[in-house]
């Protein structure tokens, strides 16, 4: 009797096995689903949500063009609202769900890394199309991110300022999150390191403040001509608004995800001259980027910014490396992402040993209200 217990034990035990441990089995349903995981609630929801908005656009372009593997694309959604504890959570369903091949996802670096060990354990790819922390894509050979490293982007920052606008005193502005102080951090040491450039002063912000006054204060009495901005959308307006009551001459450059059209919604007149780096820019006479450009804004009714173009490319991405995989085993998928050299919206896309993007990048500035290529 004992043995026949053990027998049917180890029988349902070797059942369900596959469901826990995703690895390299091959995914067995009808369509092949890929999960975003992204803040659709709370302060960043614009973010998630127009993120969906640009996966959901490749997607469809796959499914009329007859799926992947000869089936249909299913896009399973969650709302991890920027939330580590939520992340946690919504990574062991993921991983839970045989079928689903790979992620989108998430939205902050520190988010991202959250929930990276959980995906890279189960042989689930992640690909994060804006966690630019440097030990994100480090985290394991399954997580990816389509985007570069913030020092990268802080570099044409630093060159902004020293080359284009030829000033000297640099302030920093970063939000309090675990993102923002690592990537305060590199920016201070960037503008330290450059030379030419003198960091007078570093403020650090509530992310759901809109009072900056004490720290414009200390910027402005710093003797700062330029301040680099470390924040989200919700940043921007408000902080440049309050700025230019002060000091009207101020220059303000802000990372790439400062190019949205929520900044100039939010700020206004202030935001005039705003500088940011992108990797994307809606209003190229590519044609894939104008018919990319083009469904967004009839389903969104605003034009993409590079982050949602990124988002965009790495659904792309993973179903172009399912098709040269010629499976649905993760592991396969997986080396065929490394292996990728794909051409997308947001340019052209190879992954380094460790899993990061290398992107090329145009100076944006915002003029009459609008964002439009810089030239000297």
């Amino acid at each position: 009797m004992i043995k026949k217990i053990l027998t049917v034990a180890i029988i349902l035990f070797a059942a369900v096995l596959p469901v826990f441990a995703g690895g390299g089995s091959e995914a067995k349903g009808e369509k092949v689903k890929l999960a975003v995981a992204l803040p659709m609630t709370g302060d960043n929801a614009e973010y998630g949500q127009s993120f969906l908005v640009a996966a959901q656009i490749m997607v469809d372009d796959w499914n009329k063009a007859g799926g992947v593997l000869g089936k249909q694309i299913e896009i399973v959604n969650y709302d991890d609202k920027n939330s580590a504890e939520e992340a946690a959570s919504i990574a062991q369903k993921i991983v839970s769900d045989p079928d689903i091949i790979g992620v989108l996802g998430h939205f902050s670096s520190g988010v991202s890394m959250t929930a990276a060990p959980t995906y890279n354990e189960n042989k689930v790819i992640q690909i994060s199309n804006c966690a630019s922390h440097p030990d994100y894509s480090k985290m394991g050979k399954f997580i990816f991110r389509n985007n570069t490293v913030i020092s990268e982007e802080f570099k044409v920052m630093v060159d902004i300022i020293e080359n284009d606008l030829k000033l000297t005193n640099v302030g920093v502005v970063a939000i309090k999150t675990d993102w923002g102080s690592t990537a305060g951090g590199i920016a201070d040491q960037l503008v330290r390191a450059s030379g030419k450039l003198k960091l007078v002063a570093h403020e650090d912000v509530l992310e759901t403040s809109d009072d900056h006054g004490p720290a414009i204060a200390k910027l402005k009495a710093a003797g700062a001509q330029a301040i680099i901005c470390v924040g989200m959308y919700s940043l921007y307006g408000p902080f440049a608004k309050q700025y230019k009551e002060v000091d009207p001459a101020i220059q303000l450059i802000g990372v790439s995800n400062a190019y949205t059209r929520q900044i100039i919604e939010l700020g206004g007149a202030a935001v005039e001259g705003l500088f940011a780096p992108v990797s994307f820019y809606a209003e190229s006479t590519d044609p894939a980027i104008q018919k990319f450009t083009a469904e967004y804004k009839s389903r969104w009714k605003s034009e993409p910014s590079s982050l949602a173009a990124q988002a965009f490319d790495s659904i792309g991405i993973l179903l172009t490396a399912i098709k040269n995989a010629g499976t649905l085993d993760r592991e396969k998928v997986r080396d065929a992402v490394q292996n990728i050299n794909y051409k997308g919206v947001s340019g052209q896309t190879q992954f380094d040993a460790i899993g990061d993007a290398a992107k090329l990048f145009t100076k944006v500035v915002i003029k009459n209200g609008r964002f439009i290529p810089y030239t000297k």
